[in-house]
């Protein structure tokens, strides 16, 4: 496993430490397990051409365990410690937790797992890192107030990978399914301008054996949701992100819908840090093979294009809050 950029030493303001965690445990509260299936992004219709520009050609596995048993007790319990810290409701979903890995020192040492990324290295086919903004690693969705609303609208990720972990037992919630559409994102946003989402024929719903079984995601890429409850009960779910370390790679975070949801104390310093290690990756590559050439207009581009993303962090962040995209339903 790589590090993008390593986990900060300190926390932002406003975020405490829970008290009297037991210590994270690999061998009693992991259970790794492979999936049986892998999906493919040209299996949802994607060109080679768009595909070729991406983290991973794999959009999606099939349920798969992480946890143990004492492992999934003790993600649930922590989850419930952390229910008071929700977000305030937004246009995409009611209640969620970000930051997460700033106030639970056991939920960041399995975000961060060494075990876990390497399990996931090889269902994504590619060499990965936990996501180098902490906002993104431990992500948890919540029950809404109401049943008449989606737990989480249909919408394809802030971050290019990531894993969804059911915390609560799927089989004690009746409906709050995760779903996703067998069909690009191109597809989905034109269903979205009819006022039409994806029907029902199109869609898939993995079935999650029990608490601490996930399905891994090229969220970036794959339009998907929770959908609804049909009865009102405790239904919590964990997003854990993850990166490309080949920086040459599209970036796939739209981290200025990112304003508009999370704490700036964190939000803005992660952003640069991400931008900076993928820049200075791009520029590290430059200066050991640019040519030598008389081509001024072929170091500029180079030059431009390695440190693009810095820039456009950059405006983004003096632009200012962006809508946050969903496809409805």
């Amino acid at each position: 496993m790589g590090i993008a950029v390593p986990f900060p030493d300190t926390q932002p303001a406003g975020y405490e430490w829970l008290d009297d965690e037991p210590p994270f445990d690999p061998a009693r509260h992991l259970q790794l397990e492979a999936p049986s299936e892998i999906v493919m992004l040209a299996d949802l219709g994607y060109d080679d051409a768009e595909i070729a520009t991406k983290a991973t050609p794999v959009a999606a596995s099939s349920p798969f365990r992480v946890l143990s048993d004492e492992g999934a007790e003790i993600l649930l319990a922590t989850a419930r410690q952390l229910r008071g810290f929700v977000s305030p409701a937004n246009d995409r979903i009611e209640n969620m937790l970000r930051g997460a890995c700033y106030r639970s020192r056991w939920l960041r040492d399995l975000c961060i797992s060494q075990e876990v990324s390497d399990h996931l290295e090889a269902v994504y086919g590619i060499e990965i890192a936990p996501h180098p903004m902490p906002l993104h690693l431990g992500h948890m969705n919540f029950e809404p107030n109401r049943i008449d609303t989606a737990i989480d609208k249909w919408h394809h990720d802030t971050l290019p990978l990531d894993f969804v972990l059911m915390v609560t037992d799927p089989a004690d919630v009746d409906g709050g399914r995760f779903q996703y559409f067998t069909g690009t994102k191109a597809e989905a946003a034109e269903l979205a301008a009819r006022g039409e989402t994806p029907p029902d024929d199109r869609v898939v719903t993995p079935e999650f054996p029990g608490p601490g079984y996930a399905i891994a995601l090229h969220g970036d890429m794959v339009v998907h949701r929770a959908g609804p409850l049909a009865t009102l009960a405790e239904r919590i779910s964990l997003v854990n992100g993850y990166v490309a370390l080949d920086t040459s790679v599209d970036e796939q975070s739209r981290s200025a819908d990112l304003i508009s949801v999370d704490d700036p104390n964190a939000l803005y310093t992660e952003w640069a840090k991400m931008a900076a290690w993928r820049s200075g990756d791009r520029l590290r590559r430059l200066v050991d093979d640019l040519p030598f050439t008389d081509d001024k207009d072929v170091v500029i581009d180079r030059l431009s294009d390695a440190i693009a993303e810095a820039q456009a962090a950059v405006e983004q962040m003096r632009a200012g809050e962006a809508r946050l995209e969903h496809y409805g339903g």
